[in-house]
């Protein structure tokens, strides 16, 4: 219990199922799971739909700030990459064409790629700092999404586009399992090969892993392509959901998001040692906070109050210091004093 008390990321989990209790108290019929036509349905089940876009970004967020940076403009490029795919289905002549969303799909993950590459140019080769590089890009790629869609909200149809976010694999949300098989792959990365130790060690201390024989120019670059492209993912989820990209709203404030996921998750922002575990579990707590302030009906001038409030509370419960009130060892008794092996019984007894 005590090493449980220790970990990172246990108050999170604790938060978590603290969240669903109070909507269990409300509603019992909030954990309940209906099958209809062999797929899942119920709250919960939307919560994991809900989750993948912040599983996405959160992964990407969670390598760039094991450098010791941050990327501001994950919300930005969500925006491009549905905005390039929702203008491309809606002019191409066959949109439900298994081609037409490939390509859509392929364009707008590639230029995701593209705008990542691009901060991680920035920050790695020019020298730039994270977080006025990734600002710029978020107020550019705004701009490039107006650029795509004339300034407009486009919308598309397309069933094959749109299963990539509401369909169902095994009875799961296709979503859901596409962003679990990402997050489980670069976990899987990260920690068998010297990726992972790498990035901690650029985060740690960028010059003296360059030292040690890393190049840290290249780790910054990577982590940076990486994030802009689950970010592009992300935006593929999130306008797949609805199949309309708003140049105003689609990814708004999602960075933030993506940030106390990685927060709550146990990644220090001082760079060095991750968890991409934990972010999943931040990701998954924001979605169920979102859910259940939408739940309680709770008025939305008080939504991000109540937010903040619940999000302190676990990051407070993190802190060296408040975590170390729950595991403080009570003292030892003194132990007695040792005895001459020379004494009798009579004399150890007096």
């Amino acid at each position: 219990m005590r090493s449980a008390l220790r970990s990172q990321y246990f108050w999170g989990v604790v938060a978590l199922v603290l969240l669903v209790g109070v909507n269990v108290v409300k509603d019992p019929s909030f954990v309940q799971i209906t099958i209809n036509d062999g797929n899942l349905y119920g709250s919960l089940i939307d919560i994991l739909r809900a989750s993948a876009p912040v599983l996405m970004i959160a992964t990407g967020m969670t390598l760039v700030i094991a450098t010791g940076g941050i990327d501001l403009s994950v919300g930005a490029v969500m925006c491009v990459a549905g905005a390039v795919s929702m203008e491309f289905l809606a002019n191409v002549s066959d949109p439900g064409s298994m081609t037409s969303v490939l390509s859509a799909l392929g364009l707008a993950l590639g230029l995701s790629l593209v705008l990542g590459m691009v901060n991680g140019f920035f920050v790695s080769v020019l020298g730039l700092q994270p977080f006025i590089t990734t600002l710029i890009m978020m107020l550019a790629g705004r701009g490039i999404a107006k650029v795509i869609t004339a300034g407009q909200n486009t919308t598309a149809t397309s069933a094959p586009f749109r299963w990539i976010s509401n369909g169902y694999v095994l009875g799961f949300p296709v979503a859901f399992l596409i962003a679990l098989v990402v997050v489980a792959a670069l976990a899987l990365v990260v920690r068998r090969t010297a990726l992972g130790l790498m990035i901690e060690s650029v985060g740690i201390n960028p010059k003296a892993s360059r030292m040690a024989g890393i190049r840290p120019r290249n780790i910054l670059f990577t982590v940076y392509a990486v994030s802009g492209l689950l970010a592009g993912m992300a935006g593929v989820f999130t306008t797949a959901n609805v199949m309309t990209v708003e140049v105003a709203k689609t990814g708004m404030n999602m960075e933030l998001d993506a940030i106390l996921a990685v927060v709550i998750g146990g990644t220090s922002l001082a760079g060095g040692k991750f968890s991409l575990g934990g972010s999943v579990i931040g990701a998954l707590l924001i979605v169920t906070l979102d859910k259940t302030i939408t739940f309680l009906s709770i008025p939305s001038a008080a939504t991000p109050a109540f937010k903040a409030v619940v999000i302190v509370i676990i990051c407070l419960l993190q802190s060296e210091r408040v975590r170390a009130l729950f595991t403080h060892r009570r003292p030892r008794p003194p132990a007695p004093p040792a005895q001459n092996p020379t004494q009798t019984l009579e004399e150890v007894v007096a």
